[in-house]
């Protein structure tokens, strides 16, 4: 409540539609600057074709490894200087810096009259920051280009000018003209007393600024990638209008008889692995219950902790725990053979075939229940009390309290939970699965995602793993729209 009622700032004024347009202005290029550099194809930095394509300014500047893992022979030849690429990872480093300091400055310019004008010097400062890191990315350029020369060995350096480059020129020129415009546009202060704030809505904004950016980083961005389900492309190589194939893939995924095949196998896999997690989502919400009736804290947290742990091991190590149990040697067939003494104890329980989907639903279950829990530990402690109180008073038993109170201030939690768990049916996944994968288990352990990998990193067939994730992503939509439309005509409210 503190910015829907504060004290307006003596201050502040009015201004005109164009201060406000050119502010608008500013804070959108300051945002397409911070979003460039994380976009391969806007780098300003891969001035070779031999730097790596899916690098970004943020790779160029921080991971030497990245964009030099294709120049070995040039490096120990001498036909780059290394402190050439040592300067070029500087200059990449203070274009982001002035980068950086322009998206401060566009944050602060949406505060009160003292924060917008302390702001709006960040970009008369930080534009021509990256104006100096763009020069030296072209000094770097220009000596690679003369010692290139020297040596005789331009078309093997393969040097470009990216487009990325005359892009930031731009977007460095024009915060440093929308920010010096709307800083001299702004008028000085006139009360030193009054401190720097911002309106809530916009503090709570710019704290979600980095949710959103990191979604659109991890989530959205990777859809460029899709661009390769219309190409024959092959690994290593360049896609262009010459290997450009149209929809010829999509149509391979259905006319080839064993490409068929093998979906069918996954996507059973996949959707009986999938439906088996759905029938026991209850679990979390049960085991939530039970710990919410522990009267003792000390050993409640303890539990909680013990159940939570296991979700942050990675599956490899859970994969190393299952050996030490269930393979030839592990602890089964030692106890089997030394305790019980029993014969022929040598069963290797992990690479059978047998119950594959309820062994990687249990592991699943170990491994999930207590951090899926959380949510719904979190919905109890947020149910009133004075609820429990008045069934108590009406004589209602600890089990009553239970199925009166607790669950039903749950089920909205659990609906939103399962109805996305719906929507998700065909993405349960890789590590686990191919962690636990083997030669007898394959058919009945192979899942979509790790179809996917399978042919896509272990068959080279880029296009076609391209293809069936663009389908995957596809009906995952679909069921995303469809599970809301069911929850809000079921139970009256949207999940979107």
């Amino acid at each position: 409540m503190e910015g829907i009622n504060r004290i307006p700032d003596p201050a502040e004024e009015k201004q005109g539609f164009g201060y406000k347009a050119v502010l608008w202005i500013f804070r959108l290029a300051a945002l397409l600057g911070g979003m460039a550099m994380f976009f391969p194809p806007a780098n300003p930095g891969r001035i070779s074709e031999k730097i790596n394509e899916a690098a970004s300014l943020f790779t160029t500047g921080v991971s030497r490894d990245t964009i030099t893992n294709s120049m070995g022979r040039i490096l120990r030849s001498q036909w780059i200087q290394d402190a050439d690429i040592t300067l070029l990872m500087i200059a990449c480093c203070i274009v982001m810096a002035g980068m950086i300091a322009c998206c401060a400055g566009a944050c602060m310019s949406l505060g009160n009259h003292k924060m917008r004008r302390r702001g709006l010097l960040l970009p008369v400062i930080g534009a021509p920051v990256m104006g100096i890191g763009l020069f030296l990315i072209h000094q770097a350029y220009v000596s690679m280009l003369a010692h290139g020369e020297e040596v005789g060995k331009l078309d093997t350096i393969k040097l470009i000018l990216p487009g990325g480059f005359p892009a930031f020129c731009v977007i460095a020129g024009l915060l440093f003209l929308t920010g010096l415009t709307a800083l001299l546009m702004t008028r000085p202060e006139t009360d030193s007393s009054v401190k720097m704030e911002m309106d809530e809505k916009y503090r709570l904004f710019l704290m979600m600024l980095p949710v959103i950016l990191l979604s659109f980083i991890f989530a959205y961005l990777p859809i460029w990638g899709w661009r390769y389900a219309f190409f024959d492309y092959k690994p290593g190589g360049t896609i262009g209008m010459d290997n450009f194939v149209g929809l010829k893939w999509f149509g391979s995924l259905f006319n080839d008889p064993a490409t068929v095949s093998d979906l069918i196998r996954v996507l059973r896999n996949t959707l009986i692995m999938s439906g088996l997690g759905i029938a026991t989502s209850w679990l979390p919400i049960a085991f939530a219950v039970l710990l919410a009736e522990i009267r003792s804290t000390k050993f409640q947290r303890t539990v909680q902790t013990l159940t939570t742990i296991p979700n942050f091991i990675s599956w490899v190590l859970v994969y190393a725990i299952a050996i030490c149990i269930f393979s030839t040697d592990g602890f089964i067939n030692s106890f089997l053979t030394n305790v019980l003494h029993q014969t022929g104890a040598n069963t290797n329980y992990l690479q059978i075939a047998d119950h594959t989907w309820l062994k990687m639903l249990l592991w699943g279950t170990w491994k999930g229940v207590g951090w899926s829990a959380i949510v719904y530990i979190a919905g109890i402690a947020g149910i009133d009390q004075q609820l429990y109180e008045a069934a108590r008073v009406d004589g209602a038993n600890r089990f009553r309290c239970i199925w009166h109170i607790t669950i039903p201030g749950l089920m909205p939690t659990y609906m939103v939970m399962l109805l996305m768990g719906i929507a998700g049916i065909l993405s349960n996944g890789m590590e686990q699965y191919l962690v636990f994968e083997n030669a007898m288990n394959k058919d009945v352990i192979e899942v979509l995602d790790l179809y996917v990998y399978h042919i896509g990193i272990g068959q080279n067939q880029i296009p076609l793993s391209t293809v069936v994730g663009i389908s995957k992503s596809l009906v995952g939509v679909t069921l995303l729209f469809a599970a809301n439309g069911i929850s809000k005509a079921v139970r009256g409210e949207s999940i979107i």
